[in-house]
């Protein structure tokens, strides 16, 4: 059995000290280290907690993931269309529930058979984490070298494998929205190009842009490719959860998050993240256009949801429904000058530019730019 204290120092040691994760029994004392010792944001769900600490590695900090082998499908998306494309390494910890051969819930049983045949499909290296101290200490600094590598690296973690370590006592912050306001004009509904050019327009070099997967980071690219610009591709309803991270671990960075209908509502949980961590510095806008437009134009359910109570109702400072561009550049203006966590709705026409094109520059590099724009 590993001494939990001492593993996360080995840990630290070695430069790990951010963590996300949800919570799993067999992990708990690890957890309660991260928590009593490092950073841990508490995500909504696991491929939430694999962005944010993808987040905050663009930030400059070696980030961890832990979760239990169930949370594991819910980051294969991230996993394989964030942090494989951009080669964003990270190293995570996954329970081995369902063990074959051990007592466990049945809902366990499928998902430890499959755990580490889910891993080589993804092709990320992994191990078993050994309960012997100084082979343990071994794995660690192997797993350092393919994380400096930048390829992810996962533990998979037995029953019993650390000693208890007590949670010291966590504050529970609460935060309530500040300021609010609702739909009082008709919504002019400009085309998100247009939108785009507004928003990047007031893009200055202490300011990162990150714009949803799909038309939205395509077309980013085409009103201005810079090196402070970041398009997803893929890992749909993870963007604001990667602006967390990066936002939470550089506060010195303005981070401006480009969010759709479709993407929000798949991860929505993220507000509730979002807000009980309150970095000052991010700025959410979410672009609603009511269909999924990357994909033939299918409706989504945005017209039957008031995301700017959601988001008050999870605690953002401040929530805004806006009408049109004047009053969308005039309230990033504001933000910029008084910051605090914001949302911002607009409702935009369906479509997208005409012959639309596709980033020539490769999400690897984007990453590369952009780390060396925020250093």
């Amino acid at each position: 059995m590993l001494n939990t204290n001492e593993f996360g120092n080995e840990l630290k040691r070695l430069g790990f000290d951010f963590y996300s994760g949800v919570p799993c029994s067999f992990l708990k004392n690890l957890i309660n280290y991260s928590i009593n010792e490092c950073e841990y944001i508490a995500a909504a769900n696991e491929g939430d907690a694999v962005a944010i600490a993808s987040g905050a590695y663009l930030g400059g900090r070696k980030s961890v993931v832990l979760m239990q082998n169930s949370g594991l499908t819910n980051c294969i998306s991230p996993l394989t269309s964030l942090n494989h494309p951009f080669q964003i390494p990270l190293l995570g910890f996954v329970s081995l529930r369902g063990e074959p051969g051990l007592n466990d819930e049945p809902q366990h049983e499928l998902m430890g058979q499959i755990t580490t045949q889910l891993l080589d499909l993804m092709q990320i290296k992994w191990q078993f984490l050994s309960p012997d101290e100084s082979e343990a200490k071994r794995q660690l600094e192997e797993a350092n070298k393919w994380i400096e590598a930048n390829q992810p690296f996962f533990f998979v973690v037995k029953k019993g494998t650390f000693n208890s370590e007590k949670l010291k006592i966590e504050q529970r912050l609460n935060h309530k929205n500040m300021k609010k306001s609702e739909k009082t004009d008709v919504d002019e509904l400009p085309s998100r190009f247009d939108t785009l050019k507004v928003i990047n327009g007031i893009k200055d070099m202490k300011t990162v842009l990150m714009a949803t997967t799909g038309k939205t980071g395509r077309e980013l690219y085409e009103v201005d490719d810079s090196d402070n610009n970041l398009y997803m591709v893929g890992s749909m309803g993870c963007v604001s959860s990667l602006g967390l991270g990066l936002a939470y671990t550089r506060k010195d960075i303005d981070v401006v998050v480009i969010d759709g209908d479709g993407s929000l509502l798949m991860r929505m949980g993220s507000l509730s993240t979002n807000s009980y961590y309150q970095p000052e510095n991010m700025l959410h806008i979410l672009l609603d256009n009511q269909v999924h437009d990357s994909t033939g134009g299918q409706n989504t359910v945005s017209h039957n949801v008031n995301f700017v109570n959601i988001a008050a109702a999870c605690g953002y400072e401040k929530s805004y429904y806006i009408h049109n561009l004047h009053e969308l550049k005039m309230c990033i203006q504001e933000w910029k000058m008084t910051k605090g966590l914001t949302f911002i709705y607009l409702k935009i026409s369906k479509g997208s530019k005409q012959n639309l094109g596709r980033p020539k520059v490769t999400p690897s590099e984007v990453k590369t730019r952009l780390q060396r724009f925020i250093k």
